[in-house]
């Protein structure tokens, strides 16, 4: 298969169905029609995803996931302290809310069903 087809063009390809649907999503926010392609047929075999835009999108979509940092050491070194803190606050406010909130289930002991 070639990277165009009539007037769609080959933007990039991922790993994983997951990363391919966030960098769609990203481009279609930002105005972008976008079309995946699964490189598998199987239903949620995440063999990867080939992302493509219009002609008249290319551009401006190799613009956007030009700008998304790929390397993750380089990204953990021009986060600061700061931003770890904030990461690991949130994630315990929520391992904290998820354990209250399971508590008042288990102990709402009401005979109903959830």
């Amino acid at each position: 298969m070639t990277d165009h087809v009539d007037n769609w063009h080959k933007l990039a390809r991922f790993d994983t169905n997951m990363q391919g649907e966030l960098h769609a999503n990203l481009l279609r926010n930002n105005g972008i029609t976008v079309s995946l392609q699964p490189l598998s047929a199987i239903p949620g075999m995440n063999s990867g995803i080939v992302l493509w835009v219009e002609d008249t999108d290319l551009a401006e979509a190799q613009r956007i996931l030009d700008t998304i940092p790929t390397d993750g050491a380089a990204l953990l070194d021009e986060m600061s302290d700061a931003d770890f803190d904030a990461l690991s606050a949130n994630q315990s406010n929520a391992t904290q809310s998820n354990a209250t909130q399971g508590n008042s289930i288990i102990d709402d002991n009401n005979g109903g069903t959830l």
